[in-house]
C-alpha cells in the first residue's frame, strides 16, 4: 500500500467541519496540521481533530505536509494557493478557483515539477451525479438535447453567522452555488462553448439573522439573480438560473431532456441523492439504482482522487483545469449580461473520466 498523502489545512471555518468528517475515513489522506488567521479557532479545531495548530507560514514550511486544503474566503483562494505551490506542495481549494480567469490562470501554469491543483466541488464524484451521468452515457433517455437548472434561496444571511463574503466578489448565487451545477453540467454533457446571460440585484436590505453579528446590515456588491443560456460544445443547450432573491419555488431544480425521456438529476450540492428517470416507454418516474460514483462520499474525496492519480500518473477528476473552465463560464455569463452579447469561452476541458461504483478512491 502507498503511504498516505500528508495534508495540512488552511482555514477552519464552517465548511472545514465537513472535510474533517471525511478525512477520518480516507486512508489515502492523513491530516497533520491546521492553520487559520484566527489562531484561537485553529487551536480549537486542532485539538478537536488531534493534529497540530500552526501559523500559515509554519504550515507552508513544514516538511510533514505534501498537500494543503485551502478553505480560505474566495478573495484569498488564488493568493494562498500560489503560496502553497511555491512551497512545493499540492493544493486542493474550495470553489471558486479564483475571482477572475486572469487571476486564476497563474495557478494552472504553476503546475510544474509534478505539482497539482485540485478544486471543489467534488460532490459530483458521489453516486448522485455519477449515476445520473451513467443514465445519459447508457442512452436511457435517448439523445441528450437540453438541460434546465434552477437553484434559489432568499439569501444566506438567514442562516449563516458570518455571510458577508457571499455578497462580495467571488460570492453571490453564481459564484457560490453555480460551481455545483456548472461542474455537474460539464460532467454530464461536456464543456461549454458559448453563453448569454442576464444578471441583476434587488434593493432589498440584507441583515444577518443569526449568531453574534445578528442585526448587521450587509453591503451587496454582486448580482443576486442570474439567468444564463449555455451552448455545450456537443450542441446541447442548458438554461441556468441561480438566485438569492426567491422566497420559494415549485420549479424543478435540475433536469436533462432527451429524445426518449427526462432525467431528474439529484442535488449536486449533495453526494448521494437518487436520480430519477421518466421514459417514453415506461410512462412514469422511476428511481435509478446506484450504478456509479463513490458511496457515502464527502468533501475531500476529490483530494483523495488526486492522491491516487498522483501515484498512478493519471489525471485527477476535480482538477484545476475543470475549475478554471467553470470560472470561465461564470465570468462569461456576467460579461454577456453587461454587454448584451453572446460570449464565446476562451477555455475548454476534457470531460472527466467517470467514477465506477466503489467505496473510496
Amino acid at each position: 500500500m502507498n503511504a498516505p498523502l500528508r495534508v495540512g489545512m488552511i482555514g477552519v471555518g464552517v465548511i472545514s467541519r465537513q472535510y474533517f468528517a471525511s478525512l477520518e475515513r480516507l486512508p489515502s489522506l492523513k491530516l497533520v496540521a491546521v492553520a487559520d488567521i484566527n489562531e484561537a479557532r485553529a487551536a480549537e479545531a486542532a485539538a478537536e481533530n488531534g493534529v497540530d495548530a500552526r501559523s500559515v507560514d509554519e504550515l507552508l514550511a513544514s516538511d510533514d505536509a505534501d498537500a494543503v486544503i485551502n478553505l480560505t474566503v474566495p478573495a484569498a483562494h488564488v493568493e494562498v494557493s500560489l503560496r502553497v505551490l511555491a512551497a512545493g506542495k499540492h493544493v486542493f481549494a474550495e470553489k471558486p478557483l479564483g475571482l477572475t480567469t486572469a487571476e486564476a490562470r497563474p495557478l494552472i501554469e504553476a503546475q510544474v515539477g509534478g505539482l497539482r491543483v485540485g478544486c471543489a466541488p467534488d460532490t459530483v464524484l458521489g453516486t448522485g451525479i455519477q449515476t445520473a451521468r451513467r443514465v445519459i452515457d447508457d442512452g436511457m433517455i435517448g439523445e441528450a438535447l437540453g438541460a434546465s437548472v434552477h437553484w434559489s434561496a432568499p439569501g444566506h444571511e438567514r442562516w449563516h453567522p458570518a455571510p458577508g463574503f457571499y455578497y462580495q466578489p467571488g460570492g453571490g448565487p453564481l459564484y457560490d452555488m453555480g460551481p455545483y451545477y456548472l461542474t455537474s453540467l460539464v460532467h454530464l454533457l461536456g464543456p461549454v462553448a458559448r453563453v448569454s446571460g442576464v444578471a441583476r440585484r434587488s434593493r432589498r436590505e440584507r441583515v444577518i439573522e443569526t449568531g453574534p453579528n445578528a442585526g448587521t446590515v450587509l453591503p451587496v456588491d454582486v448580482d443576486t439573480h442570474v439567468t444564463a443560456l449555455l451552448q455545450h460544445e456537443s450542441g446541447v443547450s442548458s438554461t441556468v438560473t441561480v438566485s438569492f432573491e426567491v422566497w420559494t419555488t415549485r420549479t424543478p431544480k435540475f433536469e436533462v431532456y432527451g429524445s426518449q425521456g427526462t432525467l431528474a438529476v439529484p442535488d449536486p450540492n449533495q453526494f448521494s441523492e437518487p436520480a430519477e428517470v421518466f421514459t417514453a416507454t415506461s410512462g412514469e418516474w422511476a428511481v435509478v439504482p446506484e450504478s456509479a460514483g463513490w458511496r457515502n462520499a464527502g468533501r475531500g474525496y476529490g483530494l483523495a482522487d488526486m492522491a491516487a492519480a498522483i501515484v498512478a500518473g493519471t489525471p485527477h477528476r476535480a482538477s484545476g483545469e475543470l475549475a478554471f473552465h467553470v470560472l470561465d463560464i461564470m465570468e462569461s455569463i456576467l460579461t454577456a449580461s453587461a454587454s448584451g452579447q453572446v460570449v464565446a469561452l476562451s477555455s475548454t476541458v476534457d470531460r472527466p473520466k467517470p467514477v465506477a461504483l466503489s467505496d473510496a478512491p
